[in-house]
């Protein structure tokens, strides 16, 4: 039974309304017409007299509900089914109102101001926080821990928005910081975020380990401690606006951190940051560290494990479907990476610049490949549940003359015929079951397993594995070779089809390289980066890695 009490008959001065319930929940209408959820505890309706109510609980210990929240039965529906609450995410509140805004033109409704949705917002997502995020002068407010839903029809109605938007104005490699002038892209994507695994934190970072070195003339620990906490938090701001997308923020905070000097008059803001950093470590002192060995040694690890990580935040899965303007947004990204970099460093001496880049470039380079796999995936995933494509793509296979092909392959690979053609049998039999594209995967993974389990655990795993690299692509191209001799149907499809496969075997082999080795893929292919540029030319088997890998990119990747 509900006890309804007017509060202004008893002398309060807010004309408020007590709903008492002690039976079980069930749905009542109030005075103001829209249903309450009566859960067993005093609920308090404030009337339409009020906007809300200012107060949590009334003189009798009520739990107070506004009647903003009553009189917007339609607009609160609305949230629940198209927004939802999920760790590590946030959402602009400009972006909230703006959808807001557009579903009250549609709907032919009265809009509240932003204050007032500010609070309904939090009366139906209870416990949500509110966080600045960016840089200073550039931050905006976010609801933290609020994200669309993927259900909801906003998520198409943005992506058709930013891909047009992202068409129309590309990154640019000239955007400079301007103080308020900074592009960002984050309002318009911030529903990708659950494409991302937000989840991921940043890895502590070691000591630096000096290496009984003397310390550089004029550094002191304190220095060295003080560029250890400044890079550190360097490091998670970055972190920061990648999960929030805010691609060209990084561009900002490399140019905060490194004490960018360029003539910024006016801009208030960059220069008290500058001064803060000043104080905690002189830019002199700075410089100095960036030439002293243990520091540069620290200073690469640190941003190996920085990339690492955010490559597994952007694309958690090479497989998983992304939408094509988050793929394109990551790739405008990888390309701006460089000149930002070596902009913001230009008056830091050339080995750490040198250390950053190198380090930079394979976090770009491993961003290029996996969103090319991504797209190859999506593409091959059409391919391999078509039936009639399928059907001609075994007809076609059945003609082939592995034998022909073994007995040319195996003068470069000299592979066993036995393990040959197993795998052979093992692709039609799976391209004849129809299998999805995470089975094939799953079957690439365990030809790698089953190739590379005599070098377990031995030094000569990474070489065994990059030399099967080879002998696959080779291999799969002579295959490719019979099959364009014999003006296949099919031939598109099976091309489209190996170079997915080369790509993802490639994605594997630099990932087990990587666990044998004790580090991170980032840094396996920082390393190969840094080989190249200093390949001794006569010394044979690195130059035929270094044609290899420029055949393989130069054919597979997208520029």
């Amino acid at each position: 039974m509900f006890h309804i009490i007017n509060l202004h008959e008893r002398g309060e001065s807010s004309f408020d309304t007590h709903i008492h319930s002690n039976s079980p929940p069930t749905w009542l209408h109030t005075l103001i017409g829209e249903p309450v959820k009566a859960t067993g505890i005093p609920l308090v309706v404030c009337s339409v007299a009020y906007p809300y109510c200012m107060r949590r609980h009334c003189v009798c210990g009520c739990v107070c509900v506004s009647s903003l929240q009553l009189s917007s039965g339609p607009q609160v529906q609305w949230l629940l089914d198209n927004y939802e609450t999920a760790e590590g995410v946030s959402l602009p509140r400009s972006t909230l109102y703006c959808h807001y805004l557009l579903h009250c033109q549609e709907q032919k409704l009265e809009p509240v101001n932003a204050a007032s949705f500010g609070k309904l917002i939090r009366s139906v997502f209870m416990g949500l926080r509110t966080r600045r995020l960016g840089t200073r002068g550039n931050s905006k407010y976010h609801y933290y821990g609020l994200r669309i839903k993927a259900s909801s029809s906003l998520l198409r109605l943005m992506e058709d928005q930013q891909h047009l938007a992202m068409r129309q104005q590309p990154f640019s490699q000239k955007q400079r910081y301007s103080g308020s002038g900074l592009s960002d892209i984050s309002a318009q994507v911030q529903q990708y975020q659950q494409f991302l695994d937000a989840s991921r934190a940043l890895p502590e970072f070691p000591d630096i380990d000096l290496q009984g070195k003397p310390l550089p003339e004029g550094i002191e620990l304190e220095h060295i401690k003080s560029f250890q906490l400044l890079y550190r938090e360097h490091c998670e701001a970055i972190l920061d606006v990648m999960v929030n997308l805010q691609f060209t923020l990084v561009e900002t905070l490399w140019k905060t951190f490194w004490r960018f000097s360029e003539s910024q008059a006016g801009d208030t803001a960059t220069l008290a940051v500058h001064d803060e950093s000043e104080k905690r470590l002189p830019k002199s002192c700075l410089v100095m560290l960036c030439k002293y060995d243990p520091v540069l040694r620290w200073s690469r690890d640190c941003d190996n494990t920085l990339y690492q990580g955010l490559v597994e935040i952007l694309i958690p899965d090479v497989l998983r479907p992304i939408p094509s303007a988050l793929t394109q947004a990551i790739r405008n990204f990888a390309k701006s990476l460089e000149s930002w970099l070596t902009n913001a460093m230009m008056n830091i001496p050339e080995e750490m610049v040198r250390i950053k880049v190198t380090c930079a470039n394979a976090f770009a380079q491993t961003l290029r490949r996996y969103t090319s796999l991504n797209h190859l995936a999506q593409a091959a995933r059409a391919v391999l549940q078509n039936t009639a494509q399928i059907t001609q793509m075994l007809s076609d296979l059945n003609r082939v003359d592995f034998a022909n092909v073994q007995e040319q392959a195996s003068w470069v690979c000299r592979c066993e015929d036995r393990v040959v053609q197993r795998l052979e049998q093992d692709f039609k039999l799976t391209l004849q079951q129809q299998n999805s594209l995470e089975q094939w995967a799953a079957w690439l993974d365990g030809v790698v397993s089953q190739v590379l389990k005599p070098y377990q655990a031995s030094s000569a795993f990474p070489k065994a594995a990059k030399l099967f690299l080879l002998k696959w692509s080779f291999y799969s191209s002579m295959v490719i070779r019979d099959l364009t001799l014999r003006s296949a149907a099919s031939f598109g499809s099976f091309h489209l089809i190996r170079l997915l496969y080369d790509e993802y075997m490639y994605y594997l082999i630099e990932h087990r390289v990587a666990q044998a080795k004790g580090e991170t893929p980032i840094a396996v292919m920082g390393e190969f980066a840094s080989l190249g540029r200093s390949l001794n030319t006569l010394d044979p088997d690195k130059g035929i890695w270094s044609s290899f890998f420029s055949l393989s990119y130069t054919q597979h990747m997208y520029h």
